[in-house]
């Protein structure tokens, strides 16, 4: 699982590192990342944390720890500027829309799931396919 963690929400991403695919791609409420997460490690065998140095992240890392004894914290620099590139190569505009401006088509409430993406991205050093049968779900409350 990976985590761009913010103050009102969090991106949290649930992918299979050996098969390289993405399973779950949500926003949720910052309050309700706890949790979310001990329900998926419930889930689990091998359970990995991964979570962004960014904006209150100490406050999650602290309380992420008592779940996972060893949470993993990434550099998350520029993950959310970056996640907006992502999202086309992910969802490439198609026909007349490549020639209007690409901000239109994005809306930034939903990039905090593949800041998360992006986050995981750079800790393992490869890119992450999405399993056919993704969950994505954006402000899970």
């Amino acid at each position: 699982m990976a985590i761009d963690p913010g103050i009102s929400k969090c991106g949290v991403i649930v992918a299979d590192i050996s098969e390289k695919k993405v399973y779950e791609a949500v926003v949720i409420s910052s309050h309700q990342l706890l949790k979310y997460a001990k329900k998926k490690i419930e889930n689990e065998k091998n359970f990995q944390l991964l979570i962004g140095n960014g904006t209150s992240s100490k406050n999650y890392i602290k309380n992420l720890n008592k779940l996972v004894p060893d949470v993993i914290i990434a550099e998350e620099k520029n993950s959310t500027y970056r996640a907006k590139q992502r999202y086309f190569e992910i969802f490439p505009l198609l026909g007349i829309k490549r020639f209007l401006p690409r901000e239109i088509f994005i809306l930034n409430k939903n990039l905090d799931a593949l800041a998360a993406l992006i986050i995981l991205e750079d800790y393992f050093q490869f890119k992450f396919d999405f399993s056919d049968k993704i969950k994505t779900k954006t402000w899970l409350k």
